[in-house]
């Protein structure tokens, strides 16, 4: 892919099982008795999906820390920045109906199923967006803990638009995504951090964009 074309790219929504079966560049998965292990280049991707229990099967992402990173040094969180913005950042979120999202189950699956949401984290707009969350959210006060719950829901809507549907039985449902945020947890070794201790020192910011700055918003149809 040339640069001009990585360049542009901001986001992309992929369901799991199209994930697995047609891994997009830099991703192998190598099927196992009962599970699927998806490898991928650690060079250009940050991956931070845990381990998921699929209606095909379980899916492992090799080498993923998992929805919550934990940094303990403040070179370890300079580091952690510079690769969610100069990477392609990937989380799993959860597509559920309208009339599904607040039920309780025991099911393990969402009932309209898993997306794999790939961001640009290199792209200036995502870029932007993200340096600016973080300044607002990382305290520079020495010894202080935190949890910083990193929001890609105002991304994601904003980038499928209105018209977004997923086809069931051959209806058009309008998802509800759940599960679209990663969690920074930054542990410092103070003995008397307060903040932490009694709750105060959790942030979170969203990531967004408009389609003003020229991107699609027309008719989006994905198919399980």
């Amino acid at each position: 892919m040339q640069k001009n074309v990585i360049s542009q790219f901001v986001m992309d929504v992929i369901e799991l099982g199209s994930f697995v079966n047609s891994p997009p560049h830099g991703f192998t998965a190598e099927r196992r008795a009962g599970c699927t292990l998806v490898k991928w280049d650690q060079e250009k991707s940050c991956v931070f999906i845990d381990e998921i229990q699929s209606s095909k099967g379980k899916v492992i992402f090799c080498n993923s820390p998992g929805r919550e990173i934990t940094v303990r040094t403040l070179g370890e969180c300079t580091d952690l920045r510079r690769q969610l913005t100069s990477k392609t950042i990937y989380i799993l979120v959860s597509a559920c109906s309208n009339t599904k999202v607040e039920e309780k189950t025991n099911r393990e699956v969402p009932d309209l199923g898993y997306y794999v949401v790939a961001i640009n984290g290199s792209h200036p707009m995502i870029k932007w967006e993200m340096e600016r969350g973080l300044d607002l959210t990382i305290s520079s006060v020495a010894g202080e803990s935190y949890t910083v719950d990193v929001d890609v829901s105002a991304a994601l809507q904003g980038w499928v638009g209105e018209n977004f549907h997923i086809i069931v039985d051959a209806e058009k449902v309008k998802p509800v995504w759940k599960d679209t945020h990663f969690t920074i947890k930054y542990r410092s070794d103070a003995l008397f951090d307060f903040p932490y201790w009694f709750g105060f020192s959790k942030r979170q910011f969203k990531v967004c964009f408009n389609n003003s700055a020229g991107l699609s918003d027309g008719c989006i149809v994905l198919r399980v």
